[in-house]
């Protein structure tokens, strides 16, 4: 018999979101116990939620079965008093000669029109304590359908729809460090107060004890210690994560990334200025959507004596070659081991193959001279420097190692990036 394969719940890659793109949460409950006493028990909540049809459906039937019912008081009342009888000459409701006209009645007593040609008489006390019901219900009906028409229509959800989020996130070098950014942006003029961004990691996880937890949440620092969560949301805002050792994406590699099944969920939250109500807008972001080695292209211009905002580059990435393909881990121990400073636009750091890791250790060592031999060093440096880049012809990152004999840097740094733009075409 063939081995039978077991297929683990962390090696089945799923495309369902957690929360959709326009914020929706993908979640269906079930088996809910008692849930239509629950539902009722929060009417008024239950009312604002619900779709605009089954609202006015809901109120529609609402006054239907009110005028029906007290129309059926009024027609019993005028019944039992005998004002269907011709001989009556003092009867309990005026100009009602059936069912028809108790309820035409019924409707002029609960939305208070007043034709004045059907009334209740001083004849039958038992009319004139309906009418006075009737006034109240009528009156506690109108009131609960304002307020939850006012409340549908004002709810801060509907502001939701006027925060953008970008379609994707970007991770490129930022300050030198590894960052996770996305970009938001507010279309009203006006403002979120208080608004503040957090961010959450998704995905399936498996516990010491092998208990599996298919959404697992981690939290993403996107500066809460630092303040830098709080947004001044006037124009189009990059929020940056950045990649350190706290942070889940701490150990992934580009080619690690794509092959990831997890969801960034983003939130952004703030009160609606104009009537101070806290809204909350939602994203979502799966591994394949993080385009790695992208930046935003700027959306803010200055023209005249004002900032303009272009809203068709929102989405808009441009790539930036020079962004190494490790992991931000390797990244930290590459450039922990050689105190370097990296100049990213000029050359990249070699985070790939090995072969460019031993010259470029080779190439440092060269470094390690006495100071009466710098000038002639130097040339060597810029042969060496010369065979690496004009047989690759691809430059990402050259990191200038600061030796142990103190070489001095402002020597440095204005002879090898002039070097590399002369002989590379950098």
């Amino acid at each position: 018999m063939g081995a039978v394969r077991v297929n683990s719940p962390l090696t089945q890659v799923t495309n369902d979101r957690f929360v959709k793109k326009n914020g929706q949460c993908n979640v269906v409950f079930n088996n809910m116990e008692d849930k239509p006493r629950r539902y009722l028990a929060d009417i008024f909540t239950t009312c604002v939620d619900i779709r605009w049809r089954y609202l006015l459906l809901i109120f529609t039937t609402t006054f239907l079965l009110s005028w029906l019912l007290f129309g059926l008081i009024f027609w019993g009342v005028a019944l039992a008093h005998g004002d269907f009888d011709l001989h009556e000459w003092r009867p309990c409701i005026l100009h009602i000669q059936g069912f028809i006209g108790a309820f035409l009645f019924s409707i002029e007593t609960q939305t208070t029109i007043g034709y004045g040609f059907r009334c209740v008489t001083e004849e039958c006390p038992v009319a004139v304590v309906t009418v006075v019901v009737q006034s109240i219900v009528g009156c506690i009906i109108d009131s609960f359908m304002i307020g939850t028409i006012m409340a549908k229509m004002v709810r801060p959800k509907k502001r939701a729809q006027t925060l953008l989020f970008s379609h994707h996130a970007v991770i490129a070098l930022r300050d030198g460090k590894l960052c996770l950014m996305w970009r938001l942006g507010n279309m009203r003029k006006s403002h979120i107060v208080e608004a503040h961004v957090r961010a959450q990691l998704i995905k399936p996880h498996v516990t010491a004890e092998g208990e599996y937890l298919p959404l697992e949440q981690t939290d993403i620092d996107v500066g809460y210690d630092d303040g830098l969560d709080r947004l001044f949301l006037v124009s189009p805002l990059v929020v940056v994560h950045e990649i350190n050792k706290n942070s889940p994406l701490y150990n992934l590699s580009r080619t690690e990334l794509q092959k990831e099944d997890f969801e960034i969920v983003v939130i952004l939250e703030g009160m609606v200025e104009a009537t101070a109500m806290t809204t909350q807008a939602r994203t979502s972001y799966l591994a394949k959507e993080i385009l790695w080695g992208h930046r935003f292209e700027p959306v803010v211009f200055e023209k005249g004596d004002r900032y303009h905002v272009d809203y068709s580059r929102f989405h808009k990435t441009y790539e930036v070659p020079s962004t190494p393909h490790c992991s931000a881990r390797e990244l930290s121990q590459m450039t922990g081991r050689s105190g370097a400073f990296c100049y990213e636009n000029e050359v990249a750091l070699c985070c790939g193959d090995d072969e460019d890791e031993e010259n470029v250790k080779k190439e440092a060592g060269s470094l390690n001279i006495r100071s009466d031999r710098e000038l002639t060093m130097r040339d060597d440096i810029h042969l060496g420097f010369k065979e690496t880049f004009v047989e690759e012809q691809t430059v990402e990152m050259l990191c200038v190692l600061d030796t142990e004999n103190q070489i001095s840097l402002d020597r440095l740094q204005p002879t090898l990036p002039l070097y590399i733009s002369r002989e590379s075409g950098v």
